[in-house]
């Protein structure tokens, strides 16, 4: 446990003193010391901000009756879309964060959609600026959910600042390939029903990539306050970061 006390020291710091954002934020530590800071916009948009350098996952500007202004956020220097569906891929969020140079990545059929970015499929490997990207696989394994996202289709993407590794999952079950993915130190695991993984899903995932922080996200009615029991009560040794707790 030793070792995870600088970055868990930075992830609580973050929850209390980042009163200035409206969204729930949580900093990370890279090995050298260097801040990552995440902030968990709603749904399955995040931005991850990195020495100046600027992501946006999944930017998706109106949705469920609430509207995110993406001019307060700086512009981005890299955009990653996981999918085309509505809550994940919006032209017009991207058009709002994109400058002259920023890259847009997305899995082929949302660039088939959007008419623009670069297409990148499961199992790619790429470098924006000085953050490494693989492009992993996100379907999913319930007989009755299949149609909702097919195998080969959808990306789920895990991110190296310098040594740190953050997992978005995408909207994806608690698939095999995942063994394959660690180390991770921190996952962003999609937890809703009946499109992402249940809870019990989930905490499975979790256990299976051994994260140092787990971030439920891409929420709806789903319970998650039971992934951090679980998880808590099996000394899993995961811290689990939930949004309400990082206001």
């Amino acid at each position: 446990m030793t070792k995870l006390i600088p970055i868990l020291l930075a992830a609580s710091i973050a929850a209390c003193s980042q009163t200035e954002s409206p969204y729930p934020v949580a900093e990370f530590t890279t090995p050298a010391g260097e801040t990552v800071r995440a902030t968990m916009i709603h749904h399955g948009s995040i931005a991850l901000s990195y020495k100046g350098f600027n992501i946006q996952v999944d930017p998706v500007a109106k949705m469920g009756g609430g509207v995110i202004d993406y001019s307060s956020f700086p512009k981005a220097d890299c955009i990653l879309v996981t999918h085309e569906h509505g809550d994940h891929l919006d032209p017009d969020a991207i058009a709002a964060l994109s400058k002259a140079d920023t890259r847009v990545l997305l899995n082929p059929a949302s660039q088939a959609k959007l008419g623009s970015g670069e297409a990148v499929s499961n199992g790619d490997t790429l470098k924006v600026g000085s953050v490494g990207i693989v492009v992993v696989p996100a379907y999913n394994i319930t007989e009755d959910h299949l149609q909702f996202h097919p195998k080969g289709r959808d990306n789920g993407y895990i991110l190296d600042f310098d040594g740190l590794r953050i997992y978005v999952s995408g909207d994806t079950e608690d698939i095999d390939e995942m063994a394959s993915f660690g180390p991770v130190d921190v996952a962003f695991l999609s937890a809703n029903q009946p499109y992402t993984m249940t809870t019990t899903q989930c905490i499975e995932a979790a256990m299976t990539l051994q994260p140092k922080f787990l971030v439920p996200y891409h929420l709806s009615d789903t319970d998650i306050q039971e992934i951090k029991t679980v998880l808590d009560s099996n000394d899993s040794g995961i811290e689990v970061l939930l949004y309400e707790e990082l206001r």
